[in-house]
């Protein structure tokens, strides 16, 4: 869509079809981690109480990138209390430079103990030594926010490119700490409980991973407790270079060595393009799910691959979902997308996480402006009752969804209000504001009993964040993990 002047905060009381006018508000003393997510995925930067959320933006100023951190509170969030960090920034490690893409994923966690979580964002096509190698850095929170500065870690091996590519921190061997662990365009790399000093002395102990097909290119890394192990579990998820389709494995935590226990889950099948977990049937085993926006001539697919004592792949058999299946809105149209991101998070407070899928490319009265569809966990999995479709001319949402919008091009689930129910963040990373083209632009709305709601919905873009210069910014193309 356009909008003919800048996104600002609003609040509705229309409704949309389907979805509810009222959530609770618990203070945040109270307020539980919405299941399906752990407590590193509920990020606190700044020791508050209330959820946090990251946003990257690796576009901004000529591809040197950015991270926006917008700060929780009962109210919600609200560009007013957020930050913007570069590699310009007070504190913050490196050098700006147009296309490093800083921001190009974004996570979190305690790297350094001190009780308040750390922002961990990549920037892959840094120049190390002249050289597009990657970095990674870790920029450490506390009680006024990111003022304590931060530290920059490198590929470990000259010649390893993308370092930075994806990154996540849980704790693999199950002693207790969580461990750092940095995906490059084909290594993953892990590193002790120790602090990161950033100054060339801190050790990365590769995983081994020399059963890569040579010609994967690695795009990120997923956590969860897959199995009974004592440590955390992973995925690793990729393309093939020769444009055979994906490749997919997960690897066992626990004492011992990292990663030898592996099995691959997918090598050639449909382009894995977005990953998230989380216990949707509550059976005590993370769930894998898997977005394949290019499936089905394009129309798209989510799988969900059930965690179980032994691992994934295991117990009960992967489950596919497109628009066709039972319960799932709307009808699987070519160039659909369904699949391009997904999220999971207990969005209704019922205990079930729910699982919520961007659909970019959906026809919404003749326009290819996109939409979301927001599927409801239970003690069978994914029910095939009480989905909710959104998108820009759904009752309440602000703006008109016009051809190349793309709403829904990135999801988000955290509940940033403390009120014990997943809020549920919308990018259209093609959304022009006024007469700037593909500035991109994010909406908030809360979780509340019935499902999201428009009561107290939130939307804003790059220029209410003070970006000066939003043409192709693409705002929201990226949230942290």
């Amino acid at each position: 869509m356009r909008i003919r002047t800048r996104t600002r905060p609003l609040v509705l009381a229309a409704t949309m079809t389907a979805l509810s006018a009222g959530a609770l508000c618990v203070p945040p003393a109270t307020a539980q981690v919405p299941e399906g997510r752990s407590p590193s995925q509920q990020r606190d930067f700044n020791g508050d109480g209330y959820p946090d959320v990251a946003i990257g933006v690796p576009r901004a100023d000529g591809g040197a990138g950015a991270v926006v951190v917008m700060f929780g509170s009962a109210s919600g969030v609200d560009p007013a209390r957020s930050v913007r960090l570069g590699q310009d920034s007070k504190g913050v490690p490196g050098v700006a430079e147009p296309g490093d893409r800083f921001g190009e994923n974004v996570t979190s966690g305690d790297v350094n103990h001190d009780g308040y979580d750390d922002l961990i964002a990549g920037a892959p096509d840094e120049k190390v030594d002249g050289k597009p190698d990657g970095s990674l850095s870790v920029i450490w929170g506390g009680a006024k926010g990111f003022t304590q500065g931060g530290v920059a870690l490198t590929a470990p091996e000259a010649g390893d490119r993308n370092f930075g590519q994806g990154a996540s921190f849980s704790d693999l061997d199950g002693d207790g700490t969580a461990q750092l662990q940095v995906v490059s365009g084909r290594h993953f790399w892990w590193y002790s409980e120790a602090v990161p000093k950033g100054d060339g002395t801190d050790v990365a102990l590769p995983l081994e991973d020399d059963f890569l097909p040579e010609d994967v290119e690695l795009d990120g890394v997923a956590a969860g407790h897959f199995a009974g192990t004592s440590g955390t579990d992973y995925v690793l998820y990729g393309r093939r270079g020769d444009g055979d389709g994906d490749y997919l494995a997960t690897f066992r935590g626990g004492a011992g060595d990292i990663g030898y226990h592996h099995s691959v889950l997918s090598d050639g099948g449909t382009a894995t393009r977005a990953v998230a977990t989380g216990d949707i049937d509550k059976d005590g085993w993370d769930d894998l799910v898997t977005g394949e926006p290019m499936g089905d001539r394009e129309a798209g697919a989510v799988t969900v691959r059930w965690g179980a004592s032994g691992g994934l792949g295991t117990g009960r058999e992967p489950t596919g979902y497109d628009q066709d299946s039972p319960g799932v809105p709307g009808t699987g149209e070519t160039g659909d997308g369904f699949g391009a991101d997904v999220s999971v998070g207990d969005v209704t407070g019922d205990g079930y996480p729910d699982l919520v899928v961007g659909v970019p490319n959906e026809d919404v009265r003749g326009s290819r402006a996109g939409a979301l569809v927001l599927l409801k966990g239970g003690a069978d999995g994914i029910g095939s009752s009480g989905a909710v479709s959104v998108n820009q001319e759904s009752a309440g949402v602000p703006g008109v969804g016009e051809d190349g919008d793309r709403f829904g091009s990135a999801v988000h689930l955290g509940d940033i209000d403390g009120n014990g129910r997943a809020d549920l963040f919308a990018a259209a990373d093609g959304e022009d504001i006024g007469e700037v083209p593909d500035a991109g632009a994010v909406w908030v709305l809360r979780g509340a009993a019935t499902g999201p709601t428009t009561r107290g919905i939130t939307s804003f873009n790059g220029a209410d964040l003070g970006f000066a210069d939003t043409t192709g910014l693409r705002f929201g193309e990226v949230f942290d993990r």
